[in-house]
C-alpha cells in the first residue's frame, strides 16, 4: 500500500527521505476489528445463533442446521450469507466507482452507508425480544442489515489490503503469530498488529455479550455505528487519507 501523498514529488526527483506522515490506517482497522466482535456477539447471542460478520462461522452454523442440530436455522444462516454477499458486491462497486477519488472520500462514503444501515438495525432492535426472537420480521431485518453492512465493510477492507488486518477472520493472524515467532525460527513479523487484532475482537465480543444480555442488541448496534463513523472521520482528517483510492 502506498502512503505517498498525491501532492508529493516523485521518489526519483529528490534524494531527500520522504516526509509523508505515518499512515494511521492499521490503527483504524484494529478499532473496527473490535466492532466486528460486537457484531458477532449481537448476531450469535441476539439473533438466534447466526453469524453476520464472520462467514466462516456462519457456514459452519449452516452445516449444523442442515443436519437438524437444535438451535440453528438454515433460513437464518442463508439469509446472513446472501445479505453478506450482496453487501460485498456493493462494497466492491463503491471501491471501483470511487477509484479515481481520494481514499478519504471512498472510506467516508463506505462508513456513512455502513453506519446508516447499522442505525436502522438499532431502531428495529428497540421493539425486538432476543429471548423469543420476536417479531420474526424484526429478526430477519436485523440479520440482513447487519450482514449487508459487514459485507460492505469486508469488501472495503479487502481493497485496502493491509497485511494481517482482515477485521473478521483471525485464523491467519494467529497462524502468523505462531509460525513467524522466534520459537519457530522466525522474526516475529508484525506480531504487534496480529496480537492487537486478536485482542480487539476478544474485547468487542466480551463487551457485546454483556450489552446484548443486559440491555439487548439496540445499544451495541448503535455503538458499532458510532465507532465506525468516529474512526473513519478521524482518519479522514489525517493527510494520509488524501492518497488516491486506487492506490489503496
Amino acid at each position: 500500500m502506498t502512503t505517498t501523498l498525491s501532492g508529493d514529488r516523485p521518489a526519483n526527483a529528490s534524494s531527500k527521505p520522504s516526509t509523508a506522515p505515518r499512515d494511521p490506517l492499521p490503527a483504524v482497522l484494529i478499532g473496527l476489528t473490535m466492532t466486528t466482535g460486537l457484531v458477532d456477539a449481537i448476531s450469535v447471542l441476539g439473533l438466534g445463533s447466526v453469524f453476520t460478520a464472520n462467514m466462516t462461522g456462519n457456514v459452519v452454523f449452516l452445516g449444523f442446521a442442515a443436519v437438524g442440530t437444535p438451535g440453528f436455522s438454515i433460513v437464518r444462516s442463508l439469509a446472513a450469507l446472501v445479505a453478506f454477499l450482496v453487501g460485498a458486491v456493493g462494497g466492491g462497486c463503491l471501491a471501483t466507482r470511487l477509484a479515481a477519488e481520494s481514499r478519504r472520500r471512498w472510506l467516508l462514503s463506505a462508513a456513512a452507508i455502513e453506519a446508516g444501515v447499522m442505525l436502522v438495525a438499532a431502531v428495529i432492535a428497540l421493539g425486538y425480544d432476543r429471548t423469543t426472537l420476536e417479531p420474526v420480521t424484526g429478526l430477519y431485518a436485523m440479520i440482513v442489515l447487519t450482514a449487508l453492512a459487514m459485507g460492505l465493510r469486508n469488501a472495503t477492507v479487502r481493497k485496502l489490503a493491509v497485511a494481517d488486518l482482515t477485521i473478521s477472520v483471525l485464523t491467519l493472524a494467529l497462524t502468523g503469530l505462531a509460525a513467524d515467532s522466534s520459537l519457530a525460527g522466525g522474526g516475529n513479523t508484525r506480531w504487534g498488529r496480529r496480537l492487537a487484532s486478536v485482542l480487539a475482537i476478544l474485547l468487542g465480543a466480551a463487551v457485546g455479550a454483556v450489552l446484548v444480555t443486559t440491555v439487548g442488541p439496540a445499544v451495541p448496534l448503535a455503538i458499532t455505528a458510532l465507532v465506525t463513523v468516529v474512526l473513519t472521520v478521524a482518519y479522514a482528517v489525517h493527510p494520509a487519507s488524501k492518497v488516491e483510492a486506487r492506490g489503496a
